[in-house]
């Protein structure tokens, strides 16, 4: 039974790099680029938090008087996304 368990450990952490998403396309904006357009929403504190899911760049910042706000941005238009 511990062979099969380590069998299907070993399995599933060889597969886990083809979940990853892959990384932003090569036309992509720089990423220093996209930020300054979050950096100048009203109230804007800081950038807490940068992911890489699904093709964008998802951007968790804080606002002056405590918000957490989510922006979605294409790393190719620089738009927002829902």
């Amino acid at each position: 039974m511990r062979i099969i368990t380590q069998a299907t450990l070993l399995t599933a952490m060889t597969a886990l790099p083809a979940l990853a998403d892959s990384p932003p396309p090569a036309d992509a904006k720089a990423l220093s680029e996209l930020l300054q357009t979050v950096e100048q929403e009203a109230g804007f504190a800081y950038v807490d938090e940068i992911e890489w899911d699904d093709g964008l760049y998802e951007i968790e910042y804080y606002t002056d008087d405590g918000a957490t706000k989510e922006v979605k941005i294409d790393p190719v238009s620089g738009e927002t996304r829902p």
